[in-house]
C-alpha cells in the first residue's frame, strides 16, 4: 500500500539533511476480459489530474 510506503520509507529518507527524494510508481493490471471504456476514461483522466509523466493501457 503506497500510504503504507510513504510513512515507513520515504519519510525517514525525506527527512534527511540535503536529501533529494524520487518516487517511481509502475502500475500494472492484467485483466482477462479487457478494462472497461469508462474505466479506461477514468484512470487516463486521473492520472493527468495527478501530473503521471506516462500513463496508457496496452492491449495484448
Amino acid at each position: 500500500d503506497a500510504s503504507r510506503i510513504a510513512d515507513e520509507v520515504i519519510a525517514h529518507l525525506a527527512g534527511l539533511v540535503g536529501a533529494e527524494v524520487t518516487v517511481t510508481l509502475e502500475v500494472e493490471a492484467e485483466v482477462p476480459a479487457g478494462v472497461p471504456e469508462n474505466v479506461v476514461r477514468i484512470v487516463t483522466e486521473n492520472s493527468r489530474t495527478l501530473k503521471f509523466t506516462s500513463q496508457g493501457f496496452e492491449e495484448e
